[in-house]
């Protein structure tokens, strides 16, 4: 395709970021039954349901510009995507693994902020204010999304990952005992 003006360039753009969405809502899942602690897990499962209202968004966004709603493959998300399963896969207590899958969507976020800010800019310049004030509706979601990671990560998560190193026996080998605050779920068995 040629992409000979910024409307077609903003079309594309959304592209990318349709697809984008839609590998997220299956990572996401995937993200929040392997987390230990419930607010983390409340925190993303209800960034499902926000991500889904975003393509839904984005739809509208398409509809708008009388093009159809049409997915190119984000391969930026493919990675982000592919480094949380790895990180998911690790053999890590669970508070540091949270503060992984914390900094994973944290990723994420940034990539979607990113996106946002750009394809509205562009709608923009484009004389598409009902497309970009949708784009800015989403973006404003993306940056209270990333608020809440880090809060999360501040007030606790990382906290009780720098603990985890209270749990080795000084050889390197994990003691196997775990830490449980309340806050979040102590050792309960993730779901991989």
């Amino acid at each position: 395709m040629k992409i000979d003006s910024l409307k077609t360039l903003l079309e594309e753009e959304l592209k990318d970021i349709y697809s984008a969405e839609k590998q997220l809502l299956k990572a996401l899942p995937k993200m929040a039954k392997n987390v230990a602690s419930e607010e983390l897990k409340a925190a993303l499962e209800e960034h499902i349901e926000v991500t889904q209202g975003q393509v839904e968004r984005l739809e509208e966004v398409f509809e708008l510009l009388g093009k159809p709603a049409k997915a190119k493959t984000c391969k930026a998300m493919q990675g982000l995507v592919e480094e949380a399963s790895e990180i998911m896969e690790e053999d890590a207590e669970d508070a540091v693994l949270d503060a992984a899958i914390i900094g994973a969507a944290q990723k994420v976020e940034h990539y979607e902020i990113a996106s946002y800010g750009t394809a509205r800019t562009w709608a923009r310049l484009c004389g598409e204010e009902e497309a970009a004030d949708l784009l800015q509706e989403t973006l404003d979601e993306e940056g209270e999304a990333d608020k809440r990671l880090t809060y999360l990560a501040e007030r606790f998560v990382n906290q009780e990952a720098e603990a985890e190193n209270g749990s080795s026996n000084g050889s390197g080998k994990s003691s196997g005992s775990k830490k449980s605050s309340g806050k979040s779920g102590g050792s309960k068995a993730r779901g991989r």
